[in-house]
C-alpha cells in the first residue's frame, strides 16, 4: 500500500474517540506518525490499537487541555523534541450543547468558545512555526455545517465553528502570502454518528425537544471514517494546492431545500 504519509508527523486534538480517533488510525495506516492529545486517558487505548498495528512508536498520547494556551506550547516543545518536525495539525477537539439564544446562558457560552474556538487558535498559533520550519503542511480544523446555515438549537456551538471558519480563512491567506507552504482548511460535516452527537441526541429525547425531521437528518448523517478520509486528503500532498477550501461532508445538507422529500423515501 501507498504510504501516502510517509515521515511525516501530525497531532490530532480529540483523539480519544470518535472522529479524533479514526483520524489518528487512519493517518498511521498511511504511514505519519501521530500524537494523539485528549483531555481523556481513553485516547491512550487508541494510541495503544495504533502501536500494536503498526508499530510501537507509531502513535503517542499525550493529556492535554486544549483550551489552556501553556498546554499547547509544552505539546509543541515535546513534538519538537521527540520528532524533530511537525507536518499536520488536526484541530479535532470539540464540545457540542444544545440550546437556543434565550436558553443559552453567557457561563455555556464561554464554555462553547473556549474548547471549540479558542483551543484552534491556540493549536494554530503554537503549531504554524514549527509546520513552516519543518517545509510546510496542513492545519485542518474541524468547523461544521452550522458554521454556514442556522441552527437555532446549537446556538453557540454554531456561533464557535464559524468563528474556526473564519480564523482559517485568515490563516490560509497568511500562508499564500507568505509563501510558506503552509495550507489552511476546514471541513463541515452536517452529522456524524459519533459518541457525542448520541449523547446529545439522547439528551434531546429525554427533555422531549425535537429540533429537526429525523428521516431526514438521518439522510446526511456519515460515519466518522468518511470524516478521516477528508482529513487524509487534506494532510496529503495531494491537496497541496488547497488552502482555505471549506469542504461539505454533509450529503447535500447545506443546498438541499427543505420543501423536497426525503431522498429515501422518494425512491
Amino acid at each position: 500500500m501507498t504510504q501516502r504519509l510517509e515521515n511525516k508527523v501530525a497531532i490530532i486534538t480529540g483523539a480519544s474517540r470518535g472522529v479524533g480517533a479514526e483520524n489518528a488510525k487512519l493517518l498511521a495506516k498511511h504511514g505519519a506518525k501521530v500524537i494523539l492529545t485528549d483531555i481523556s486517558d481513553e485516547a491512550q487505548k487508541v494510541a495503544d490499537e495504533i502501536n500494536h498495528k503498526y508499530g510501537q512508536e507509531t502513535a503517542l498520547f499525550i493529556k492535554q487541555d486544549v483550551s489552556c494556551e501553556q498546554s499547547w506550547t509544552d505539546l509543541i516543545a515535546h513534538t519538537k523534541a521527540q520528532f524533530g518536525r511537525l507536518d499536520i495539525l488536526v484541530n479535532n477537539a470539540a464540545i457540542l450543547h444544545h440550546a437556543s439564544i434565550t436558553e443559552e446562558d453567557f457561563a455555556g457560552w464561554q464554555r462553547i468558545m473556549k474548547i471549540n474556538a479558542d483551543s484552534v487558535f491556540l493549536g494554530t498559533h503554537a503549531a504554524l512555526p514549527l509546520i513552516e520550519a519543518s517545509g510546510g503542511g496542513s492545519i485542518i480544523n474541524m468547523s461544521s455545517t452550522s458554521a454556514i446555515m442556522g441552527m437555532p438549537h446549537f446556538v453557540a456551538y454554531g456561533a464557535s465553528k464559524a468563528a474556526v471558519r473564519g480564523l482559517t480563512q485568515s490563516v490560509a491567506v497568511y500562508c499564500a502570502q507568505k509563501g510558506n507552504k503552509v495550507r489552511c482548511n476546514t471541513i463541515h460535516p452536517d452529522g456524524i454518528a459519533t459518541p457525542m452527537a448520541m449523547e446529545v441526541g439522547m439528551d434531546l429525547a429525554r427533555k422531549g425537544k425535537v429540533v429537526a425531521d429525523r428521516e431526514r437528518s438521518m439522510t446526511y448523517i456519515c460515519a466518522p471514517q468518511a470524516i478521516a478520509n477528508t482529513v487524509l486528503f487534506l494532510a496529503s500532498d495531494e491537496s497541496s494546492h488547497v488552502n482555505g477550501a471549506a469542504i461539505t461532508v454533509d450529503n447535500g445538507a447545506t443546498i438541499a431545500p427543505p420543501y423536497l422529500p426525503n431522498p429515501t423515501s422518494a425512491q
